[in-house]
């Protein structure tokens, strides 16, 4: 008699069926193991990889504190700073979620300045990843845009004055300088428009563009593929015949998941530390003359932007009349210097006019108006990385001497310039900040030539540890 017995059908987890069920709707699944889970990653990434997913971790952490703190926060500049302070003292782990706030906007920096020196080290704006290094520059602009606004919002003495003298700063372009101060302001002096305008830029606009670039960053680099400490294209090696993945390639979970939650782990331990016990940072993170109301009577005897923002304050600073002749006399300089690299014709005649400009500019133009400009200028000078950047290999393992000492001096110069910009100004100062802001675009401008020059290290085949 034939057995008829059939075995019964293994009965799916009730999880297992929800994701199915969603997955016949929508590419969970498939987003997840596109974006990280079958990821391929190289597979000798280290440490200062783990700085990109902080800042989502920070970002996130950002947006989530904010939504709670506008739920009593007050855009009125005369309730604005009370709003705050019954923030802090009255609505139940008020205090809590703006020291996370204020606590997050300075390490939102720290990462972001740290994920962008070790692109610095390895080549990550190098060909392939140029779009993918842009997009990371217009999250920066972004990310200072954010934080300006949002340093205004607790109306306290140095968000007033703060906001004084970067308008004033806007005031100072030629032509149209005085109605664009108005524009931004909202009205002819600093008030309760001003604020408004800000509070919505921070909580909308600018965290809507903010968004936006991250993800066109992250599709981007998801499109090239992630760079490694040896600059080499894992994606043009051979694929393993027993994985399907390229010879040095691994998926980027579990093994990189493990590696951040690690890394968020001691972040968190010393991003708790600070937020308990220094949430000032001896006032660094939070300014001790912004727990004073906004007084526009009372100017505070030293003004100056939060620590993230005072290198490039220095080098407006730093732009007296003494460095514009500096300046002239580097123009000159760097064209006679770079003028046979200069293909003949429309470039040579372009490079002259440019000069010319720049040199007429210097002498007619006032000082303070080219601190506006050199200000810009010292962040927009990333953009151009990848094109001046001309060794022959993508990182600093393989780089010869001259681009490791350039490096060098251009961080220790940025620290200098962000030490001296939280001082009040000397003589002293001012001369050693006009140092540091030569040393800081030379790192820029002179690129093509040592980065060229520089000798180097034969590349391996294979990814090293």
């Amino acid at each position: 008699m034939a057995n008829t017995s059939t075995t019964p059908p293994v009965r799916q987890h009730w999880a297992h069926q929800l994701l199915d069920w969603v997955d016949a709707r929508f590419p969970l699944t498939p987003l997840w193991e596109s974006q990280w889970g079958k990821y391929i990653a190289p597979k000798n990434m280290n440490f200062w990889y783990i700085f990109g997913s902080l800042s989502a971790l920070v970002l996130a952490l950002q947006i989530v504190t904010g939504i709670f703190l506008t739920m009593n926060y007050k855009p009125d500049a005369l309730l604005a700073f009370a709003s705050v302070e019954y923030i802090m003292r009255e609505v139940p782990w008020g205090w809590l979620i703006r020291y996370m706030h204020s606590t997050g906007a300075s390490a939102f920096f720290i990462v972001v300045y740290l994920h962008m020196f070790r692109g610095l080290l390895y080549g990550s704006y190098r060909k392939p990843r140029e779009l993918t290094w842009i997009f990371g520059c217009l999250i920066f602009l972004s990310l200072m845009a954010e934080a300006f606004f949002g340093y205004q919002l607790p109306w306290g003495q140095m968000s007033f004055w703060g906001a004084q003298v970067i308008v004033n700063l806007f005031a100072a372009i030629p032509v149209i300088g005085p109605d664009l101060a108005i524009w931004i302001r909202g009205d002819y002096v600093i008030g309760d428009a001003t604020l408004n305008r800000f509070f919505a830029f921070h909580v909308i606009a600018i965290p809507l563009v903010l968004i936006g670039l991250v993800v066109a960053h992250l599709m981007a680099l998801h499109e090239t593929g992630s760079n490694n400490p040896d600059g080499i294209e894992i994606k043009k090696q051979p694929k393993d015949p027993h994985t399907g993945l390229p010879l040095d390639g691994i998926y980027a979970h579990p093994y990189y998941s493990v590696k951040d939650v690690f890394g968020v782990a001691v972040f968190l331990l010393v991003f708790s530390i600070i937020m308990f016990f220094a949430p000032e940072m001896g006032g660094y993170f939070l300014e001790y003359n912004n727990f004073i109301p906004a007084d526009p009577l009372k100017t505070p005897p030293h003004i100056a932007p939060v620590w993230y923002f005072t290198p490039y304050y220095s080098i407006q600073r730093a732009t007296t009349t003494d460095l514009l002749y500096v300046l002239a006399a580097g123009v000159v300089v760097l064209v006679a210097f770079y003028w046979r690299e200069i293909p003949r014709g429309l470039w040579r005649k372009l490079t002259l006019a440019v000069a010319a400009v720049l040199l007429v500019g210097f002498y007619f133009i006032e000082a303070k108006v080219w601190g506006v400009v050199l200000m810009g200028a010292s962040v927009l000078f990333f953009f151009l990385m990848p094109w001046l950047d001309r060794a022959p290999v993508k990182s600093i393992r393989y780089k010869g001497p001259l681009y490791k000492t350039a490096l060098a001096i251009f961080v220790v110069a940025f620290l200098v310039l962000g030490w001296l910009g939280t001082e009040a100004p000397t003589p002293a100062y001012t001369r050693l900040a006009q140092v540091g802001t030569l040393l800081y675009f030379g790192f820029f401008i002179l690129m093509p030539w040592y980065s060229k020059a520089d000798s180097h290290k034969p590349v391996p085949s294979r990814v090293t540890k």
